[in-house]
């Protein structure tokens, strides 16, 4: 454990080398909810749209819990699976203003990280990958989230273990990273993702954690292996036993 723990931080130092150190998001917890749920299965730049356009076409969130579903799926329909996000925000929405008897979320910052989480996820289609982000980016709560990107790079720098699911990942790692980087490690390793370490073809060479991945040491170095060249028998020791069979072993490394 103690060594993992020191893996993430040498970790955590070559990403900001590279990424830098990540602004946090400034989105209330409604907000974050809300962008959270247009996140699933699209990239940010159609959250972003889809959210820009349904707070133009609803300035408040009032104004979406109330609005017919078809409404709000056309206003998000740039994101993606409208049909199946559209219901679920309005329903999100009327939970909160049912339990809470107001649209806000801000009670959370008074509970501990774990009752909060469980209140989030109470929320149909809240997991713990959503309720994650809104805790940590929203409320400033020490709770890790992991997204695919997060737990493809994890699995594969040998944090968490091969087969651990989403969920497992979860706990996993808010025991290993310490939680005043959750939200730098969390964003860089997202953008380290999304960047090098591709679902189907990473890109190893140019990545910056390969002399600390298990995926590399594991799977991609003994592929650069140059196969062994036999060597040339000298003048006089042809024939000889040894000689001929002795290899002269030549690897390099990406």
């Amino acid at each position: 454990m103690q060594a993992l723990r020191k893996k993430i931080l040498k970790i955590h130092q070559l990403l900001v080398d590279a990424y830098g150190d990540p602004p946090r998001p400034r989105l209330d917890p409604v907000s974050e909810l809300v962008s959270t749920i247009l996140s699933q299965n699209t990239n940010d730049t159609l959250r972003d749209r889809a959210y820009d356009r349904l707070r133009e076409r609803y300035p408040t969130w009032e104004q979406v819990r109330d609005a017919p579903v078809r409404q709000i799926e056309k206003a998000i329909r740039v994101c993606g699976l409208s049909r199946q996000k559209a219901p679920r925000i309005k329903k999100a929405l009327q939970h909160v203003t049912r339990e809470r008897g107001a649209l806000t979320l801000d009670f959370l910052r008074d509970l501990p990280v774990d009752e909060a989480r469980q209140w989030l996820m109470s929320i149909d289609g809240v997991g713990p990958k959503t309720a994650a982000i809104v805790l940590l980016f929203s409320l400033n709560k020490p709770a890790f989230p992991v997204d695919t990107h997060v737990h493809r790079v994890t699995g594969r720098l040998g944090l968490i273990p091969p087969r651990a699911s989403a969920e497992k990942a979860h706990v996993i790692l808010e025991e290993l990273v310490p939680a005043e980087l959750y939200l730098p490690f969390h964003l860089n390793v997202i953008v380290h993702g999304r960047e090098v370490c591709h679902a189907r073809k990473p890109q190893c060479h140019a990545c910056v954690l390969r002399r600390l991945c298990r995926y590399y040491a594991e799977v991609i170095r003994p592929q650069t292996r140059v196969p062994s060249v036999p060597r040339v028998p000298t003048a006089g020791t042809q024939g000889t036993q040894g000689t001929q069979g002795a290899d002269l072993m030549i690897e390099t490394w990406a």
